[in-house]
């Protein structure tokens, strides 16, 4: 099984969760990581992943914040499972009450400026109804202080299969004892 793990907003393929995923599949045969970097527009992002997935066998996604946003546009798109840890649901609505009309462009990175027309992008790729919904493992934390894991919790349920813990934070500090879970749950569906 081969494992996109789409990193969140201003984030890296050497964020925290994504390294212990990748460090966790270095002692699973049958499972192979991949970290791509996500500091790109959004096109870019569905684009590149897009193409990854066509490129390997047996994809799975594991999402977080921002990445959980593209991780169910995609594994809507392409019907495979994921797993969602603290996604975004509307992350345009968020951005705009992060930034505001005056900070808006963001400049992210030196190659990548967020604004309105990539919002409106945002916005018209997300799915509105998952069609799909037992591809998904959904894990929250009330205590998550960026997003409200309400949103998530109505967009998801009841259809996909979600975890919801009190307490927490947003980067899930207890993600590693997750990943056993994760894991188990996105290998079921390549078992034959």
């Amino acid at each position: 099984m081969n494992i996109i793990y789409l990193h969140g907003f201003q984030s890296s393929p050497l964020s925290l969760k994504g390294q212990q995923l990748y460090q966790y599949s270095q002692y699973i045969s049958e499972c192979q990581v991949h970290l791509p970097d996500l500091n790109c527009p959004p096109n870019q992002v569905t684009n590149f992943v897009s193409k990854m997935i066509e490129e390997l066998d047996q994809v799975a996604l594991v999402g977080s914040s921002l990445g959980g946003f593209y991780a169910t546009q995609l594994a809507e798109n392409f019907n495979i499972p994921a797993v969602l840890i603290n996604p975004a649901v509307q992350p345009w609505v968020l951005f705009r009450t992060l930034f505001g009309a005056d900070q808006l462009p963001y400049k992210v990175n030196s190659s990548w400026t967020l604004d309105e027309a990539q919002l409106n992008t945002l916005a018209q790729i997300a799915v509105q109804k998952l069609q799909h919904s037992e591809n998904f493992l959904v894990l929250l934390q009330q205590g998550d202080e960026v997003l409200d894991y309400r949103e998530a919790q109505a967009f998801y349920q009841p259809s996909a299969f979600v975890i919801t813990e009190m307490q927490g934070n947003h980067a899930m500090e207890n993600f590693a004892e997750k990943i056993p879970m994760l894991i188990e749950f996105l290998s079921g569906f390549y078992r034959s």
